[in-house]
């Protein structure tokens, strides 16, 4: 889907209090910009933040760090959250294949990734999120009994997923292929792709997984 350029978002997300800048000398002192040492949960591709911003406003216990590459996206979740200043939230504008340069070893205790890019030439299955390539960054900076869900209405892309779970050597918990009409629906918290899709009658694929 091509995206809308939206104009000011870059100089907005520039100096925007909820946004961290210099991500790279955050690494290993997440929990100093948050002041408490409750667990941290990332959103990789977190669009424009619902989903995060349900969650971090159901669990004050658990603080959430959003990632998008796109500023036109990005702009979105921060005018919600400049409405709601959760102090719980913050966000990052990166590319996810640099995780490992922002969050030390063991630092994050879960992550969510949800309706991401499904990058559907072959030649492109390495920049998937659930690649194996990718699980390797997510497994160096888990904590122990981290892992990761994914959700998703694109079954060639869950298919996938689930392959790379089996390549890479990480446990799977659950899988479903219609999450709304299982035993998972209930607290299943939706985001903005998810509802829509949903409410077309696609059904919503989710695997919950960690690294052995």
């Amino acid at each position: 889907m091509r995206l809308r350029n939206v104009k000011g978002s870059r100089e907005v997300i520039a100096v925007n209090e909820y946004v961290v800048r210099d991500e790279q000398t955050m690494k290993g002192r997440w929990h100093e910009l948050f002041g408490n040492d409750n667990p941290i949960y990332i959103e990789v591709g977190m669009g424009k933040g619902r989903f995060i911003m349900d969650m971090a406003r159901l669990h004050p216990d658990i603080n959430y760090v959003g990632i998008e590459k796109f500023s036109s996206v990005l702009i979105r979740a921060i005018e919600k959250q400049e409405i709601e200043k959760l102090p719980n939230l913050y966000f990052i504008r990166m590319e996810a294949e640099y995780l490992e340069n922002v969050f030390d070893k063991g630092e994050v205790s879960y992550i969510y990734l949800n309706f991401s890019d499904p990058w559907p030439k072959d030649r492109h299955a390495k920049r998937r999120l659930t690649s194996v390539q990718f699980l390797e960054r997510y497994k160096n900076i888990l904590s122990a009994g981290g892992g990761v869900t994914f959700k998703t209405d694109n079954r060639p892309l869950f298919d996938f997923t689930v392959e790379q779970a089996d390549e890479a050597g990480w446990r799977k918990e659950s899988v479903t292929y219609d999450l709304h009409h299982s035993e998972y629906a209930e607290g299943n918290v939706m985001t903005e792709y998810e509802e829509r899709f949903s409410s077309m009658g696609n059904p919503i694929c989710r695997i919950v997984y960690f690294p052995e």
